[in-house]
C-alpha cells in the first residue's frame, strides 16, 4: 500500500488557534427572539423559515459544536448559556414539530439534546411515535405529484433509517427506545428489495417508472444497511444483520474496486449534469460509506463479498486519498470544505479510523485536510470562516456558512479535534452517525 509522507506541519497553535476564530464567528452571527437564540444559514441572511432548529444548518448544529469545544476546554459563561438556550429553545418547538429528519427534524433534537446532556428526549420520541403511519413517516417534500400521496423516505437522513439510528442512540444514552426502533426496523425491512438493496424512495410511492440511486451513505442503501447492521446488535435481532450483509454484497456490486481503492458513484445511473461520478465526502463517497463497514465489524460479520469488512473500510478510505482530495482538480471538484459535502467531515472519518486503528497514514491525512483548510480560511480581526464554491455561478464564490453541516462552526469542531490530537488527547465526542465507528467489535449473536 503506497504511503503519503507526513506533510510539514503549521505551528501547533494553528489549527485551535484557527478554531477558536471560526467558532468566535459563528458566535458572532448567533441572533435571539422571543424562543431563543437563531442563526442564519449563511452570514447576514434572515430568519430561516423552516429548520431553524436543525442540526444541519440551524442553532441545534452548534450544540454539536458546544460538545467538541466541552472536550477541548472549559465553556465560558456565553457559552453555558448559549447551550441552555439552544436545549430549552428545542424542547419547546417539540409538541409542533412534523418533520423526524436527522437533519433538521425530531432525530435532530435528540442529537442535540443528548449531545448537551440536557433531558428532553422522551417527549421527543413520545412525538415521533404520535407522527407514525402505516408507512412510517411522511415528509412534506415528498407530496405529490412527484411521489404518491403519504410518501416516506428510506434513507438515515430523511427517513425512516433516521428514526432507527435516533432511537438506538437514546436507547444507548439510557432511554426506553426499544418499540419505536422495533417498528423502525420492521418498516425497513419492508421496503427492501432483494437481493439486497433499499431505494431512497421507496418504489410504491413513485410517480414515475424509474428514478436515480444515490447509494452511499446519506440518501442510500449504505447508510440504511449501516443503521440496520447496528440495530441487529443492539436489538438482537440477526435478520437485521443478515439484511444488512446482502446490501453490502449488493453494494459491492454497484461500485469498482481496484488499485485506487473501492467507490460507489454519486448517482446511478449517473449523467453528465449530476456533475462528477464519483465523490469522497461524507454524503456521497467514500468516507461516508466507509461507515457501512464500520457497523458490519461492530456486527461481527466476517466476510463481505470474499473479504473482511475491515478490508472494505480501508478499500473505502484509500479512495478517498487516491482521488487528489483536499486538491481543487478542476471546476466542481471538491469545492466545499464543510461537513457534509466537503473537507471536515472526511478529516473527522479519517480521525475515527486513526483513533481505532493507530495507522499513521490516516492522522498525516487528516493533517493535510486540515491544511488546506488553514489555506481556504478568510480571516479579519481575531475571526475566521470559509467560502465555497459554484463554479456556475458568475460569482462563484458562495456567502459563508454558518452552522455544523454547512459552515464555520462545524469546520472549528474539526479544527478543535485535530489540535487536541496532536497535543495528545484520544477523546473524541460520540454522536448517533458515528459511534459504532469508534467501538469495538461486539460478539457475534448466536
Amino acid at each position: 500500500m503506497e504511503r503519503h509522507p507526513a506533510p510539514e506541519r503549521p505551528a501547533m497553535t494553528s489549527y485551535g488557534g484557527l478554531a477558536e476564530d471560526a467558532w468566535r464567528w459563528s458566535l458572532q452571527q448567533v441572533r435571539w427572539d422571543d424562543t431563543g437564540p437563531w442563526i442564519p444559514e449563511a452570514a447576514g441572511g434572515d430568519k430561516p423559515e423552516k429548520y431553524r432548529d436543525g442540526m444541519h444548518s440551524g442553532i441545534g448544529g452548534l450544540a454539536h459544536a458546544l460538545a467538541e469545544i466541552r472536550l477541548t476546554r472549559g465553556w465560558t459563561a456565553e457559552e453555558e448559556k448559549l447551550a441552555r438556550a439552544i436545549a430549552d429553545r428545542i424542547r419547546i418547538a417539540v409538541p409542533a414539530e412534523t418533520s423526524i429528519t436527522y437533519f433538521d427534524g425530531l432525530v435532530s433534537s435528540i442529537g442535540a439534546l443528548t449531545t448537551l446532556g440536557e433531558s428532553g428526549s422522551k417527549p421527543v420520541m413520545d412525538r415521533i411515535t404520535e407522527l407514525t403511519t402505516d408507512n412510517g413517516w411522511p415528509e412534506s417534500f415528498l407530496a405529490p405529484p412527484k411521489y404518491r400521496p403519504d410518501a416516506v423516505a428510506n434513507d438515515v437522513t430523511l427517513g425512516t433509517g433516521a428514526v432507527l439510528m435516533g432511537a438506538l442512540w437514546a436507547t444507548r444514552q439510557g432511554e426506553d427506545a426499544r418499540s419505536l426502533a422495533d417498528r423502525a426496523a420492521d418498516l425497513l425491512m419492508g421496503e427492501r428489495e432483494e437481493p439486497g438493496n433499499w431505494q431512497f424512495i421507496p418504489r410504491r410511492f413513485w410517480t414515475e417508472e424509474s428514478r436515480a440511486e444515490m447509494p452511499n451513505f446519506s440518501h442510500g442503501l449504505a447508510g440504511i444497511a449501516a443503521v440496520l447492521a447496528i440495530a441487529g446488535v443492539e436489538l438482537a435481532r440477526l435478520d437485521l444483520i443478515d439484511a444488512a450483509r446482502a446490501g453490502a454484497e449488493h453494494l459491492v456490486t454497484l461500485g469498482i474496486n481496484d488499485s485506487k481503492g473501492f467507490r460507489v458513484a454519486r448517482v446511478i445511473p449517473w449523467e453528465e449534469r449530476h456533475g462528477d461520478e464519483y465523490t469522497y465526502n461524507w454524503c456521497h463517497g467514500g468516507a461516508g460509506t466507509s461507515l457501512l463497514f464500520r457497523a458490519l465489524e461492530y456486527a461481527g460479520v466476517d466476510k463481505v463479498a470474499g473479504e473482511t469488512p475491515a478490508v472494505w473500510h480501508r478499500r473505502c478510505l484509500d479512495s478517498v486519498r487516491y482521488s487528489g482530495v483536499p486538491e481543487r482538480l478542476h471546476p466542481g471538484f471538491w469545492d466545499n470544505d464543510g461537513r457534509c459535502c466537503g473537507t471536515a467531515g472526511v478529516g473527522d472519518v479519517f480521525l475515527d479510523a486513526w483513533r481505532r486503528d493507530g495507522d499513521e497514514q490516516d492522522l498525516e491525512f487528516a493533517v493535510r485536510l486540515a491544511d488546506a483548510l488553514v489555506e481556504r480560511a478568510f480571516q479579519d480581526d481575531s475571526t475566521a470562516y470559509w467560502r465555497f464554491v459554484e463554479h456556475r455561478n458568475e460569482e462563484p464564490l458562495l456567502p459563508p456558512g454558518v452552522g455544523w453541516m454547512q459552515g464555520a462552526a462545524g469546520i472549528a469542531a474539526y479544527l478543535f479535534r485535530l489540535q487536541r490530537v496532536l497535543d495528545g488527547g484520544r477523546e473524541a465526542v460520540e454522536r448517533m452517525d458515528n459511534w459504532w465507528a469508534l467501538s469495538g467489535a461486539k460478539p457475534p449473536l448466536s
